[in-house]
């Protein structure tokens, strides 16, 4: 069970949640007119969990179909040649700027998460970062820090990520750029610390290699005769311990897994495979970023109209060949997404000619290394749906609201942390807790900072959670304990913690 501790933290905390369903009653808040009602409680049993599974399934199911039509779009890639060339290519012009490029790769994710609410979209990716890191001589610690740790920053200093943040100003009455200068600055400074954190863990973790490859030629020697050890040289004793380096340098032998194959010579192609990866990115920027309510642009509508509506000789080609259900860029969804991945994946197994079964074969290895995180993020929807289903979060929250009169920061920012501990995704997070807050807190003047509150309780929280999506399945994908990741992220922990506060105190005082 210890390679599955992933799925066993999430269904330990299942259990957690859905006993919380026999303590604690259920309660609704309807903010037109009938206020807060105490439902009393709804004990879950085996077969409500079973059908909340079903449902979970049904409703979210999607997400992990996406996990693993990843995982089977990357197992086609290790059957061709070009990617492994095209990945040590890069590996080698980063030669010697490896924190640079470490560095860069967590802006730029932070950044398209903050203003395109890519969180998700993003996961076509981290297979292939995973290997860049690894193969610039990182461990998976690494991998997950630059990972996870840029796309909750990401969230928690949204900007212009409009899927995010739109049901916020929905339910507050907001305006869309309210306190933008305070979110920048959180972005920023929360970089500035992962980034520092990430190389602070890359540093100790090289000096703790050096002590414990010295450590373990030293336990090796002891075990041998005193006449064999005083026949030992100098330089023999160096080769040992170079060679037993080596062995530590290269970590687990677990992380073949995660990289392809080598191929020798230089004899494949990269351009096309680095074409059509080009051409999703920028389709996944295009797809996912809300220009209409973001930015107020309708040219993506009416650029899908004009596509849909071309005819010839009066017949709605495209709109007949890409189906009625084309949504256009700006409003797409994962589904979109996996259907453009796998067409672009028959498109490259054409150019590299790979044989049908390959890909078959490829995709379903592929398919299989990402059903472990395709389970576990399955499990975490579920929880989802025991807490909407059975709403006791809302006595949690009135009781912590209770303690002060109006509004205040330090609770406000407690129910959020614990609606998006809850709650798992933006959209129900901040539906589940902020209209009854509203409810409390009648000085509107308050909606902008109660706003960047949620938006950075929510980031904040699913760095640790163990109902992060993201998180959770990225662990289970490296096969990384949860203990060993708060192990690895408890300082970068308290620190955002401490500049939240600081924050929110600054803007109470302004």
């Amino acid at each position: 069970m210890k390679k599955h501790n992933t799925l066993k933290v999430v269904l330990i905390t299942l259990a957690v949640i859905t006993l919380l369903t026999w303590i604690l009653p259920v309660a609704t808040f309807y903010s037109g007119g009938y206020g807060f009602i105490d439902g009393g409680r709804t004990q879950v049993g085996l077969f409500d969990l079973s059908n909340y599974i079903i449902t979970a399934l049904s409703y979210f199911g999607y997400i992990s179909l996406f996990v693993l039509v990843v995982g089977g779009f990357y197992g086609v890639l290790n059957k061709i040649g070009a990617y492994r060339t095209m990945l040590d290519k890069l590996v080698a012009r980063f030669k010697g700027k490896e924190v640079v490029v470490l560095s860069i790769m967590m802006v730029l994710i932070a950044v398209l998460t903050s203003v395109c609410g890519l969180q998700l979209g993003l996961v076509v990716f981290f297979p292939m970062l995973v290997s860049l890191i690894l193969l610039m001589g990182y461990d998976k610690i690494v991998a997950a820090l630059t990972l996870v740790g840029s796309t909750m920053i990401g969230l928690l200093g949204t900007t212009f990520g409009y899927n995010n943040t739109g049901i916020i100003t929905s339910i507050l009455g907001n305006k869309f750029t309210d306190e933008m200068l305070v979110k920048c600055i959180l972005l920023f400074l929360a970089l500035v610390l992962l980034i520092f954190n990430t190389i602070l863990y890359i540093r100790k973790t090289k000096k703790n290699t050096k002590k414990v490859s010295v450590k373990k030629v030293v336990a090796k020697d002891t075990t041998k005769t005193k006449k064999s050890a005083k026949a030992k040289t100098t330089k023999d004793t160096k080769a040992a311990v170079k060679e037993e380096k080596v062995v530590v340098v290269a970590k687990d032998e677990e992380e073949d897994t995660y990289v392809p194959a080598a191929v020798s010579g230089d004899k494949h192609v990269v351009w096309p495979l680095a074409v059509v990866l080009g051409i999703i990115f920028v389709i996944l920027i295009l797809s996912f970023t809300s220009w209409s309510g973001a930015f107020g642009l309708d040219f993506m509508q009416n650029a899908t109209d004009a596509v849909v509506g071309f005819e010839i000789f009066k017949f709605p080609i495209f709109s007949k060949i890409l189906g009625t259900a084309l949504a256009p860029f700006g409003s797409w969804t994962i589904v979109e997404l996996m259907v453009v991945m796998v067409v672009f994946l028959l498109i490259l197994a054409l150019i590299y000619k790979v044989k049908f079964n390959e890909v078959m074969d490829g995709f379903a290895e592929g398919a299989k290394k990402a059903l472990a995180p395709a389970v576990v993020i399955l499990f975490i929807y579920t929880i989802l749906v025991v807490t909407t289903y059975n709403g006791y979060q809302l006595v949690i929250d009135k009781a912590i609201l209770g303690l002060t009169d109006g509004f205040n920061v330090f609770t406000t920012f407690v129910v959020a942390i614990l609606s998006a501990f809850f709650n798992v995704d933006s959209l129900y997070v901040f539906q589940s807790s902020l209209p009854y807050l509203a409810s409390i807190v009648t000085n509107t003047e308050n909606y902008p900072l109660i706003a960047v509150v949620y938006q950075a309780a929510y980031g904040f929280t699913m760095l640790f959670a163990p109902t992060s999506i993201i998180l959770m399945g990225v662990l289970s994908y490296l096969k990384i304990s949860f203990g060993k990741w708060l192990k690895a992220v408890w300082q970068l922990l308290l620190e955002l913690l401490v500049l939240l506060l600081i924050v929110f105190m600054i803007l109470i005082l302004v």
